[in-house]
């Protein structure tokens, strides 16, 4: 079975690629640096032999030989002498003509020099690379002065092969410097793949792109938000989620510390706390959210990573869910007096008392019916006709009066929704039953309509319990006289009342209760269409 080989990893790749790199930038340095000391050799032989020319022509002791008549008998001693001693590989005395009077060879004493002499007999010294009895070398020829008249010449020369021989050393010292280079780089360059092999897993490049794509597509299309922060709690990633619960928009968000977003302080500090948060629910301005919080291991404060789950919709459909139960609730306790009621009349015909039976009876409907007629007369929207009865009936088995004010109007709620309205008045009209609750003539009071600030629904629910704790901050989560556990409602209130634009205010009555006021915009005046009886 045919195999197909799995593309090596991204460190499998980049360290072949920085093996060659290195090999050929280590190769090109030893190229260079052989040149160098090569041409480095050449300028220093062509220097040592126009030192040892010059001097050489320039010495008492040739110029009186050359006057004499025999110069080669005591020229070449000293020519061979000066060659030892200066390290050159030869030293050629001639006269004007080119014939030699020294040289290395004594049998080529006599013949004539090979090579150029002309700018020497012009008075020049000189340099060339010219191949002669010794090969090829680099030469320098000087002309012998004795006062005004050029009496011979002087070469001293170094062999290329000698150069050679001299850059060969410094070749051999260069080559295992570079294979100590070559070796140390690939070592080195080895242990920082080994190291990013572990932080890719092994991967190549086309899988770590797709795997980035999948992670984009993943952060763009999951609806829960996802907030990464690092050590000193800067936001380093924050999904499509995350910037919609939040309310952050913003484009510069990253790299910006979290407690500069502008987020609620309950909420801010769940994001910076150290130890790790579980479900925890926070409200923002529009919504409820619960966030989890957790660090990130691996030792020292490395970050934290929190997710957003939006519960606003979950959190409504929960406060309907309790104003049904509420509703079943006063259901049953209505059904529970309406036996008592029919029990009670009943037992009066069978004792032939009718005209006491009528009589109660009919007292009995009238002050049902006079509710029922007023809170329809007063609310044109059914449900929440229906939540003040339910809430009417819930108050008066535990002995509180709810009472809806003559002067209240409430007509269809047009662009309001209904949900936000049932969570304004159901919530308000919870805390002040439960705040009278046990208080004698317990009475709550629920005043709304447009009446009073035309384009605006107001919603006012007072009692005469009492009243607020002075500096309450009773629309913060968590505020509630009612034990741990509790003082979520008038949160929701606030929200519900912001999340369209308007405020919801906490005050005292004349009889020193509580009066909770609420004020919501109607959006462009499609609002509230005013409903009919009085």
């Amino acid at each position: 079975m045919l195999r197909i080989p799995r593309p090596r990893s991204l460190a499998g790749q980049l360290f072949a690629v920085q093996a060659v790199l290195i090999a050929v930038v280590v190769t090109g340095c030893a190229f260079l640096a052989y040149a160098n000391a090569r041409a480095r050799a050449e300028e220093s032989a062509g220097l040592q032999a126009r030192a040892v020319a010059r001097s050489v022509a320039d010495a008492p002791s040739v110029r009186e030989a050359v006057r004499g008549a025999d110069p080669s008998a005591a020229l070449q001693p000293y020519a061979e002498q000066v060659r030892v001693d200066s390290g050159v590989d030869f030293v050629t005395i001639m006269d004007p003509a080119g014939v030699r009077w020294t040289h290395r060879d004594p049998r080529r004493i006599g013949e004539r020099f090979l090579g150029n002499t002309g700018p020497a007999l012009r008075g020049r010294t000189f340099s060339e690379t010219y191949t002669g009895t010794l090969g090829p070398s680099i030469r320098v020829v000087t002309p012998i002065r004795d006062g005004g008249r050029i009496t011979g010449l002087v070469a001293a020369g170094i062999t290329v092969e000698s150069i050679g021989d001299r850059v060969a050393g410094e070749v051999a010292a260069l080559a295992w410097v570079a294979a100590g280079a070559l070796v140390l780089g690939a070592l080195g360059t080895y242990v920082i793949n080994a190291r990013l092999r572990r932080h890719t897993h092994g991967m190549n490049a086309a899988e770590l792109s797709r795997v980035y794509d999948y992670h984009q597509a993943t952060l763009h299309a999951v609806r829960e938000g996802l907030v990464m922060l690092d050590g000193q709690r800067r936001v380093l990633l924050v999904n499509d989620g995350a910037r919609e619960l939040l309310g952050v928009h913003d484009a510069d968000v990253l790299g910006r510390n979290v407690a500069e977003l502008g987020l609620p302080a309950p909420l801010t500090g769940a994001l910076l706390a150290a130890e790790p948060r579980l479900d925890e629910v926070h409200l923002t301005a529009e919504r409820v959210l619960v966030v989890s919080t957790a660090p990130v291991a691996g030792g020292g404060r490395r970050g934290t990573v929190a997710t957003l789950r939006d519960h606003t919709e979950l959190q409504s459909l929960a406060g309907e869910l309790d104003h049904e139960r509420g509703f079943t609730q006063a259901l049953r306790s209505q059904a529970h007096e309406a036996a008592n009621r029919l029990h009670t009349v009943v037992s009066l015909i069978e004792l032939g008392r009718t005209e006491e039976a009528v009589e109660f009876a009919t007292a009995e409907l009238e002050l049902a019916q006079a509710l029922t007629d007023q809170v329809v007369a007063a609310v044109d929207e059914p449900v929440l006709a229906a939540l003040l009865l339910g809430k009417a009936a819930q108050a008066h088995e535990r002995g509180v009066e709810l009472v809806v004010a003559p002067e209240s109007r409430i007509g269809a709620p047009g662009a309001l929704p209904v949900r936000d309205l049932v969570t304004v008045l159901g919530n308000l009209v919870d805390n002040a039953v439960d705040a009278v609750t046990g208080t004698p003539g317990a009475r709550v009071t629920v005043t709304a309509g447009t009446d009073a600030e035309p384009g605006t629904l107001v919603l006012r629910v007072a009692d005469n319990g009492p009243g607020l704790p002075p500096g309450a901050e009773v629309f913060r989560r968590g505020w509630s006289e009612k034990g741990p556990g509790r003082g979520l409602g008038l949160a929701l209130v606030e929200q519900a009342v912001r999340r369209h634009g308007g405020s919801v205010t906490a005050a005292h009555t004349a009889s020193g209760g509580a009066e909770f006021t609420a004020r919501l915009p109607l959006p462009d005046g499609a609002g509230l269409r005013t409903g009919a009886g009085g």
